[in-house]
């Protein structure tokens, strides 16, 4: 009896260990994700912490290369079921303190974003991921460094042998002209007073301008007046002619046609008088007896006879 006793007693203790260590009751539920890293991973190991604004929701269960592109690292997301994963959310790599272990850090998921849908079988949901903040740095660098090399080989290429030579040349120049402007100090002294003076008479001839000025701006006023004058001229001499036009048209269109029958009268009348002349002239007495009967002809006394 007693060690039937020992043997359910160390079975019982044997369950409740198996039991504790697989959570118990306790035991917390997960869904499977997946995060495509298109850098080094390095530091990060399995089980590493996922966290959710700084909230520890997960682990990291898987590590792998892409079968297809080994540039590209797969993570395997545990992640608390009921944890608000969003289309929108981001996975970042982070690195804790100065020690240096990675892990994964969620951030996003705006409030009226669609939830990703989780799973437990593969082909998992995608979490899109961003650049690590050492990625973002070194792309800096490398960004910056490129920039001071292209720097660096423009200052060599400028200078030259060549370029320091014209360099020592010109200043040897510049030398040569201060040396020739001190030597002709007095001269561009002189030259500086009467540029000096020049100026001063320039101004006070702009000042005597001024009225000149002011005159010529009343003339183009009575110019611009008698301007208007003369296009107020030419407009009423525009109606006046527009008015002789009318009066032309009325004319040819009343007038002309009686002043036709009237020399078409004249001209009868001159031809009446000229035949009446001419008569005259031929028997001057028939103006004053009248016209002698004409003779009858052959044969009218004897047709005017007969019955």
């Amino acid at each position: 009896m007693v060690g039937a006793f020992v043997l359910v007693l160390g079975a019982v203790l044997m369950a409740g260990v198996l039991w504790l260590a697989s959570g118990g009751a306790w035991q917390k539920k997960f869904d499977l994700y997946m995060a495509i890293e298109e850098e080094s991973v390095a530091g990060l190991n399995l089980n590493a912490p996922v966290k959710y604004n700084g909230v520890a929701v997960g682990r990291v269960q898987d590590i792998r290369l892409d079968p297809a592109n080994p540039e590209r690292v797969e993570l395997t997301l545990a992640i608390e079921r009921g944890t608000p994963i969003k289309q929108d959310t981001l996975a970042v790599l982070m690195t804790q303190g100065l020690t240096g272990i990675a892990f994964v850090e969620l951030s996003g998921g705006a409030r009226n974003a669609p939830p990703l849908p989780a799973t437990t079988k593969a082909p998992y949901p995608v979490i899109r991921t961003k650049p690590s903040l050492g990625a973002r740095l070194e792309n800096v660098l490398t960004t910056v460094l490129a920039k001071l090399d292209h720097t660096s080989s423009n200052i060599d290429a400028v200078l030259s042998d060549a370029n320091r030579a014209a360099f020592a040349s010109t200043l040897t120049d510049i030398a040569a002209v201060a040396h020739t402007l001190a030597a002709r100090k007095d001269a561009l002294d002189a030259g500086i007073t009467n540029a000096a003076l020049t100026f001063d008479h320039t101004a006070r001839g702009t000042v005597q301008l001024g009225p000149v000025i002011d005159r010529i701006g009343r003339s183009a006023d009575a110019v611009q007046k008698m301007g208007d004058q003369t296009a107020l001229a030419s407009s009423s001499a525009g109606r006046a002619f527009d008015s002789v036009e009318i009066g032309m048209q009325r004319f040819n269109a009343e007038t002309a046609p009686q002043l036709q029958d009237l020399v078409g009268e004249l001209n009868d009348l001159s031809i009446s008088l000229r035949r009446l002349s001419q008569q005259t002239e031929r028997n001057p007495s028939g103006f004053l007896l009248g016209r002698s009967p004409v003779p009858d002809g052959p044969g009218e006394a004897a047709a005017r006879a007969a019955p």
